[in-house]
């Protein structure tokens, strides 16, 4: 089983729509048996609540579940992941010091895997969930790519 895990700040906007978009992409390939996706956030701010109704609207629009979805902290065991997904820089630098894995490759930011080369930006402060929503797409796209072509799957 390949394990991914998506990071941000409360784990209500951010990382649980692009652990959404990759369970759906995930899905619709039929991969479910062999990739396990997730995500937590580096506060516990939001402990226990669904994802942000900004994040659960725009996910509906696009017929994207997120049925079950609740925030969690970050947790030592989440080294266990083989992809450890950061929303920002500075979700990447929080998440290296509370697991204690400061050289970890697999510890990245998301949109490294583009060409964009920055961090996602927060519809918690921008309000604008489009915006996110199109960067988790194009992330998760790659990142489903990588994974099966390192894995060799499908």
């Amino acid at each position: 089983m390949i394990r991914v895990l998506f990071v941000c700040l409360g784990n209500i906007c951010r990382s649980p729509m692009a652990e959404a978009v990759m369970r759906d992409l995930v899905e619709k390939r039929g991969l479910t048996l062999q990739i396990k996706v997730d995500s937590a956030g580096t506060s516990n701010w939001h402990a226990g609540e669904p994802p942000h109704k900004g994040t659960r609207e725009k996910l509906k629009e696009m017929s994207i579940s997120t049925s079950g979805m609740v925030s969690r902290q970050l947790r030592t065991s989440d080294l266990e992941f083989e992809y450890i997904v950061c929303m920002d820089a500075s979700n990447v630098e929080n998440t290296r010091d509370m697991l204690r894995a400061y050289e970890d490759t697999k510890i990245f930011r998301f949109l490294d895997l583009t060409s964009h080369k920055k961090d996602v930006p927060d519809p918690w402060y921008t309000g604008n969930f489009q915006e996110t929503y199109e960067l988790c797409v194009e992330g998760c796209e790659v990142l489903l790519g990588r994974i099966l072509e390192e894995h060799g799957l499908e």
